[in-house]
């Protein structure tokens, strides 16, 4: 019997410590390929190359790191590297969260929405920033094997509350063993997207020959986490287990149906004239 093909990736980089950990997770649990960026890529959302080339480095057996974005990895695994087409896709660990708005910017839950376009299951796993990743563990271990054992295909993002103490040396002493253990019974919450509200900032600097040069993007802020929404579960203590669709069409169409009944295209409305 063939065993299951699970492609892995990452917005991080081939180096980073939470793709190994991914990777060590579900190593028992089918046939493995690794896929990632050779640099961070973090924001990428959906972005794909089309424009220029790709490489793909062959770290070792199994291992690919690619010049391009978590989507590059993905289309050029799935398509070229993999052999075969993979049943699922995983992404992360991800050092930070991704919950509700962030979806349409992360690096991590495009690579698996592009596992599900391209026929697979697609499985984002992320940490709150300061936890190890091992904390995902029991988790990806858990939800691996329930995707693998469904029949239909599912797109899932995955976030995880804080399980060590937030201090960073409490949990740099913890050996990855006992970090496992605590991560194992946390509860599972099936949720929607909820409010993640950042602080709008610009800031502009001078480079050495005078020139302007801007960062953009605030930390986050406090917002309402409402009953069932991902940001309500991990702040609660529970896993957030988000199932995503990519039709993004709004749900009622009839509004617009009766704003545009009857209307055609021209070059100027009548209040124009």
């Amino acid at each position: 019997m063939t065993r299951p093909l699970i492609l892995v990736t990452n917005d991080d980089g081939v180096l980073a410590e939470g793709l190994r950990v991914l990777v060590e997770a579900v190593a028992d649990l089918g046939e493995v390929v690794v896929c990632a960026p050779d640099t961070e890529r973090s924001g990428a959302s959906q972005a794909i190359t089309l424009h220029s080339y790709l490489r793909a480095n062959h770290i070792r057996e199994g291992w690919w790191a690619v010049n391009g974005t978590p989507v590059d990895c993905v289309y050029l695994g799935v398509i070229h590297l993999c052999g075969r087409r993979p049943d699922l896709v995983l992404a992360g660990v991800n050092p930070g969260y991704n919950l509700g708005t962030d979806v349409f910017y992360s690096g991590t839950v495009g690579a698996a929405a592009e596992g599900f376009l391209r026929g697979a299951s697609g499985i984002a796993f992320s940490t709150p920033v300061g936890q190890p990743p091992q904390i995902a563990t029991p988790t990806i271990r858990t939800l691996v094997r329930k995707v693998l054992a469904e029949p239909e295909r599912c797109l899932l993002n995955v976030n995880l509350p804080e399980v060590v103490p937030a201090v960073c040396e409490g949990a740099e002493r913890l050996a990855a063993a006992e970090i496992v253990r605590r991560s194992e019974g946390l509860p599972m919450a099936v949720t929607r997207l909820g409010r993640r509200a950042y602080q709008e900032f610009v800031e502009r600097r001078t480079d050495l020959r005078g020139k302007p040069y801007f960062w953009i993007g605030g930390p986050p802020e406090q917002s309402v986490e409402l009953h069932g929404e991902d940001t309500w579960a991990v702040a609660n203590g529970m896993v957030a287990v988000t199932p995503l669709v990519l039709d993004i069409t709004a749900p009622d169409l009839e509004p617009w149906r009766q704003r545009l009944a009857g209307v055609t295209s021209r070059l100027e409305s009548d209040d124009d004239r």
